[in-house]
């Protein structure tokens, strides 16, 4: 497949896969006749992980690492595990953080709500029917 059409199909720029190529994120492509880029569609499952990987904070040394190993070819497995198994432990401690900062956001939340219910306690006696504004309902007969 064409660049225009990986891009497409990766959510990744023309430019980002030039970049990732010369860099070494990406192996380089085959070319054809008239020396475009021509990718095979297994490539679209690298990227992905790529992303994955991105997503998750690991810095781009280590993508670039991790791509080396990978091409060097499976004899790097165990040192492709060591890396991958580092960077989870990275994200499993940034998750905890993230799951600490939650909590710390709705106790914060909770109180705010609490002080609305304290300050206006009027508000929540009578709600109108859901989907109806106030005061739009037809009298009965």
């Amino acid at each position: 497949m064409k660049i225009g059409e990986l891009a497409k199909r990766s959510g990744l720029s023309a430019h980002t896969i030039r970049y990732y190529e010369r860099i070494g994120l990406l192996p380089y492509a085959d070319r054809d006749a008239g020396g475009r880029r021509d990718y095979d569609a297994s490539i679209l499952a690298w990227i992905a992980f790529l992303d994955r990987l991105k997503t998750t904070g690991m810095p781009i040394r280590d993508m670039l690492r991790y791509a080396e190993l990978r091409a060097a070819g499976s004899r790097t497995g165990p040192e492709r595990r060591a890396l991958l198994e580092a960077h989870r432990d990275r994200v499993r401690a940034h998750l905890a953080d993230l799951q600490a900062c939650l909590l710390v956001l709705d106790t914060k939340i909770g109180g705010y709500a609490e002080a609305e219910k304290r300050t206006h306690p009027d508000d929540q006696s009578h709600p109108p029917d859901a989907g109806e504004p106030a005061g739009a309902r037809t009298p009965r007969a």
